[in-house]
């Protein structure tokens, strides 16, 4: 399976958006420091993901959730929890 997923920092709450086909290890991965992107960024939490069949609809979902239109859709769909940070 691979996964689009959102993180929210909690220090900063700010958003970022990824892709992977193992979600657990790459959510600890950006947890414990070894992405190079979010390292400065600690502790996450992650608040939502898609789960799809196959990597190139999970790399093109990626990218539109990147996109400005995608951003926005993010926070109408989770507006409650981002209102709790």
């Amino acid at each position: 399976m691979h996964y689009v997923y959102l993180l929210l920092s909690l220090k900063d709450n700010g958003l970022y958006i990824g892709y992977t086909n193992d979600l657990k290890r790459r959510f600890e991965q950006h947890n414990k420091g070894l992405s190079l992107s979010t390292k400065y960024r600690l502790p996450f939490k992650l608040v939502f993901y898609e789960c799809f069949s196959n990597s190139t609809d999970a790399r093109s979902r990626e990218k539109y959730l990147k996109s400005g239109y995608g951003r926005q859709q993010l926070k109408d769909i989770l507006k409650n929890t981002f209102n709790k940070v």
